[in-house]
């Protein structure tokens, strides 16, 4: 059984289709890479995945389970977890803060344990911050843990807004341009990073991304989406190949990472 699988999505705004018949099939433990001019509708599939929109057509099925149209947090508990183009990250609080409240829906303690301090509530919260510890590790940004957020560089928030998501122990990890305005050592030190996490988690992963070295070094395979539907599927290289994929978007930037 494919672990997440798109059949037939559709998606308009009043009288704009922003996603026309979209299908995916994900499976345990892949990779797979989604590219695309701006506006070519790539950041509302990751919404409608994930249940910030809900689709004029079509289904959404995770592990078999029909989940389209379920609110965003009963998809996040099933085990699609995302980060997004636009960092949401809290302004005032600390990098270990913000990995830490993403496990507070896992918690078995309830409100008499908050209120008394039971022995429940000290131990889950040991491992909340041991848990929290490790993932920043992952990712490379344990040295901020007590920084606030906001103060750090660029490259080290695209971090911890992975490291949150990854707290929430998600089965598909959804990236929405990862590597967004990075230069080009945080790019490679992301790309590690994400292989990385692949390899020690066995996640699988789907990512939106501009820059090619980024697609053709982790997916194993990618689509092409252009005005909301897909006009090519295949491995990195069969893809940046596709005489349709360079016209609608890659253009010379074929000759750059060839």
């Amino acid at each position: 059984m494919s672990l997440l699988r798109i059949e037939n999505l559709t998606h308009h705004f009043g009288g704009l289709r922003a996603v026309k018949d979209y299908n995916l099939v994900l499976e345990p433990g892949q990779i797979r890479g989604l590219i695309g001019p701006n506006g070519a509708g790539k950041t509302t599939v990751f919404n409608l995945i994930t249940g910030v929109y809900r689709p004029t057509e079509g289904r959404i099925l995770f592990e078999g389970r029909d989940i389209t149209g379920l609110r965003p947090h009963r998809i996040a508990a099933l085990g699609i977890s995302r980060t997004f183009q636009n960092m949401q990250l809290w302004r005032h609080m600390t990098v270990l803060e913000h990995v830490k409240v993403a496990q507070y829906s896992q918690i078995t303690y309830g409100l008499v344990g908050a209120f008394f301090g039971t022995a429940r509530r000290r131990r889950e919260e040991a491992e909340i911050e041991r848990k929290a510890y490790s993932l920043l590790e992952m990712v490379g940004v344990a040295r901020w843990a007590d920084q606030v957020v906001t103060n750090l560089p660029y490259g080290v928030q695209r971090r911890v807004e992975m490291a949150r998501a990854l707290a929430t122990e998600p089965k598909v990890l959804l990236l929405d341009e990862p590597t967004a305005g990075m230069n080009p050592e945080e790019l490679k030190e992301m790309i590690d990073i994400i292989r990385q996490v692949h390899d020690r988690l066995g996640m699988s992963i789907f990512l939106i991304e501009h820059r090619m070295r980024v697609v053709m070094e982790l997916c194993e395979m990618v689509q092409t989406l252009n005005f909301g539907e897909v006009i090519a599927e295949g491995t990195p290289d069969e893809v940046r190949a596709d005489p349709t994929v360079i016209e609608a978007y890659l253009g010379k930037e074929v000759e750059v990472v060839a």
